[in-house]
């Protein structure tokens, strides 16, 4: 393996998220991250009726602050999935794409019984990837027991596991190089690279919202057109 990628499970994440798992020979679903509200693990953003955007979310169940994303569940009694079709409905009178990629929802939805926020993005993440022949390796961190213990600050978390999965270069969205030590990196023989994503406009007829849910892309690009955006992007070696 050469390239590894390693991000927490998103819900329907941005088109940059796709991007870093096709880039990657390896992406990495970090459940083992203590969960954060008000982030993207259980919501993301679509348009909104009228303009603007809004939030489609999984309800939790009660969880310690201090969980990890994997102990946290969505709530059972909640029918979350009905209401984000639901939410999505108004794409109807303006969205080319718009029964092909309901249809996708409906089956990536209903297509699983899972109740861990982490097992549900897992899911829905390797149903899109399907979707956009992105035949990038995905496993979950929790699943591998990876040893932490070295891990001193914020960017060593992505060091460690890369180390123990043998690959020769990380790769990270270029947002977050501030946390990153290319020296650290380097003197485990491994390349430190950031992606950044080119500017993505597509017509949404009206004005531009941009970094909403894949949904939205699908919406508007279908399925070829979103394969097109996956290379939009360049990768920039860390400066040492």
């Amino acid at each position: 393996m050469s390239r590894l990628a390693i991000m927490q499970p998103y819900f329907f994440p941005y088109i940059g998220y796709w991007q870093l798992i096709h880039a990657a020979d390896c992406f990495v679903l970090f459940d083992d991250a203590q969960y954060m509200r008000h982030g993207w693990v259980n919501r993301n953003r679509i348009l909104k009726p009228g303009g603007g955007w809004q939030y489609i979310l999984v309800p939790l169940k009660k969880h310690e602050l201090k969980d990890s994303i994997k102990d946290v569940y969505a709530h059972p009694d909640k029918n979350w999935r009905e209401l984000i079709l639901g939410q999505l409905a108004h794409y109807k009178k303006k969205a080319r794409y718009f029964d092909e990629t309901i249809e996708i929802l409906r089956k990536v939805l209903f297509g699983s019984d899972e109740q861990s926020i982490a097992a549900i993005n897992s899911y829905t993440i390797r149903s899109i990837c399907s979707y956009l022949d992105i035949n990038t390796e995905i496993i979950v961190s929790s699943e591998k027991n990876f040893d932490y213990s070295n891990v001193g600050d914020a960017g060593e978390w992505a060091l460690r596991i890369t180390e123990q999965m043998g690959a020769s270069e990380y790769i990270n969205p270029i947002s977050g190089a501030e946390l990153f030590d290319s020296e650290k990196f380097s003197s485990s023989n491994i390349k430190l690279s950031f992606l950044k994503t080119d500017e993505i406009i597509y017509s949404q007829r009206g004005s531009f919202e941009p970094f909403l849910s894949i949904i939205d892309v699908l919406m508007f690009t279908g399925i070829e057109g979103t394969k097109e955006l996956l290379t939009k992007h360049n990768i920039r070696s860390a400066q040492i």
